[in-house]
């Protein structure tokens, strides 16, 4: 079984040090297998920021944690800086945290993409290419079948709240309609600070498999939306019985902690046939 944690949204440059504090002392309490972070690791893409996340992962690696897997948001390319933004968009991003836009991970237990879905010509929404999608659906079919295949994309593919469906990514539904052919379990990520996992199949009709999307909360940072408290998730890789158990970890001012709150089991094995809500 493969222990992993998720997170989003930090924002650095706007996080919380005691919230930051608590996620560590989590991190060094329970460890981890792999860090996934889905991106809008800073808030305005500048280098004291970059810095500052350079910083922490270092900090989850010392703690054990041996990989971490990161991927772009569309708050890591600069939004007021508008040369570095046209000639440099992820110069930052690739001196402080990768130098990989679309890192890949993969184990016994499973297979995890991550996917860039930004670009410094748009100023917040989320794109899946054409090309992007064969390279995915390739990598897909050539993995071991009995693995977990997971893609970690920052703008979600479905949507709980009908306000949020704007920020959908472009080109979900075909994106999705192929990788579920090609054998895709989950789908990982952030941008709308709204932690929630939904069967896919309940928005595209049609699906070869159930697609699961796991969206994370914004991890330590004071940009939390209406109620959401900070969160992150803890999920766990079943191999052999092609299940995923998500643990959601809410942070609580009372007792200056993160504390499990919600535990929900997704069934890999399940085919689609809901109609669309």
């Amino acid at each position: 079984m493969t222990n992993l944690l998720h997170i989003s949204d930090t924002h650095f440059g706007t996080e919380q040090p005691l919230v930051l504090q608590a996620f560590e002392a989590h991190v060094k309490r329970h460890g981890a297998d792999l860090v996934i972070f889905s991106g809008d690791i800073t808030q305005r893409a500048r280098r004291a920021q970059f810095a500052s996340a350079q910083a922490f992962i270092q900090r989850i690696r010392d703690y054990g944690v041996a990989q971490v897997l990161t991927i772009p948001g569309n708050h890591d390319i600069p939004l007021y800086n508008l040369l570095a933004r046209l000639f440099s968009p992820y110069g930052n991003y690739h001196r402080y945290i990768d130098s990989d836009l679309a890192p890949i991970f993969e184990n016994d237990d499973a297979l995890i993409i991550g996917l860039n879905t930004t670009h410094p010509a748009r100023r917040k929404a989320g794109r899946v290419t054409a090309r992007q999608v064969e390279e995915v659906a390739k990598r897909l079919q050539q993995c071991d079948p009995q693995k977990l295949r997971i893609v970690v994309a920052h703008q979600p593919f479905g949507a709980i709240v009908a306000s949020d469906r704007r920020n959908l990514q472009i080109g979900a539904g075909a994106a999705l309609q192929r990788w579920a052919a090609a054998g895709l379990d989950l789908v990982m990520g952030g941008h709308i600070h709204l932690p929630y996992v939904l069967a896919l199949s309940t928005q595209y009709a049609g699906l070869a498999k159930e697609i699961w999307g796991v969206q994370a909360g914004t991890t330590f940072s004071s940009r939390v939306r209406g109620n959401a408290p900070n969160s992150f998730n803890r999920i766990y890789l079943d191999k052999r019985a092609r299940q995923v158990s998500v643990e959601r970890w809410e942070y609580s001012h009372a007792r200056s902690t993160f504390e499990s709150s919600v535990d929900i089991l997704c069934d890999c094995l399940s085919s689609a046939v809901a109609n669309p809500s």
